[in-house]
C-alpha cells in the first residue's frame, strides 16, 4: 500500500506500507508527523506561513479523533471530503490510474521491485500532470456544487 502526498507542483511525501500492515489511526498519525517534517523542508514558504491544506478521504484513520486533534492543535486546514466521493480524491482519479497505466505492462520480481518502479514513476510525474490533476479537482468540485451535493451520473 502506499500513502502519498502531494500539491500542485509535485509529490511532498510518500511512504510505501508494509506488507500485511493495516494502516491504523496510531500510524497514520506517525505518517502525518514525517508529513509536517517533509513540508517544513520542500515548501518552507508555505510551512513558514502556515498555507497548506489537507485533503483525505474519510477512511477511518484519517477521521479518527486523535487525528483529528492533532491536526487542530498544529492548526492544519483540512478540506471535508463528502462520504462516498472517490471522484473527488485526487489520487484516486488522478494519481493512482496514472501509475497503474505506467505500471501495467511490466513484471515484477518482488515487492521491492514494484516499490523500486513505484518510486520512479512518482519522480518522474511531470509538475504539468500536478497541475492538471488539480484542474480536475476544481472542475469536479464545481460540478458536485453546482449539483447542489446531490449524486448525479457521470461521477
Amino acid at each position: 500500500m502506499l500513502e502519498v502526498f502531494f500539491d500542485y507542483d509535485s509529490v511532498i511525501h510518500y511512504e510505501f506500507i508494509t506488507e500485511g500492515q493495516t494502516v491504523i489511526k496510531e500510524l497514520y498519525l506517525e505518517i502525518l508527523k514525517r508529513l509536517r517534517d517533509a513540508i517544513r523542508r520542500k515548501r518552507p514558504e508555505k510551512w513558514a506561513t502556515n498555507e497548506c491544506f489537507l485533503l483525505h478521504d474519510n477512511a477511518l484513520p484519517h477521521c479518527a479523533l486523535i487525528v483529528k486533534k492533532c491536526l487542530g492543535r498544529h492548526s492544519v486546514t483540512t478540506l471535508e471530503h463528502p462520504p462516498y466521493s472517490p471522484d473527488l480524491a485526487p489520487a484516486d482519479f488522478y494519481l493512482f490510474p496514472w501509475m497503474e497505466m505506467k505500471l501495467k505492462e511490466h513484471r515484477f520480481v518482488d515487492s521491492d521491485d514494484v516499490i523500486e518502479n513505484a518510486t520512479k514513476q512518482l519522480k518522474d510525474l511531470s509538475k504539468n500532470g500536478f497541475h492538471e490533476c488539480f484542474q480536475q479537482l476544481y472542475e469536479r468540485w464545481k460540478k458536485r456544487v453546482d449539483a447542489g451535493g446531490k449524486y448525479f451520473e457521470g461521477q
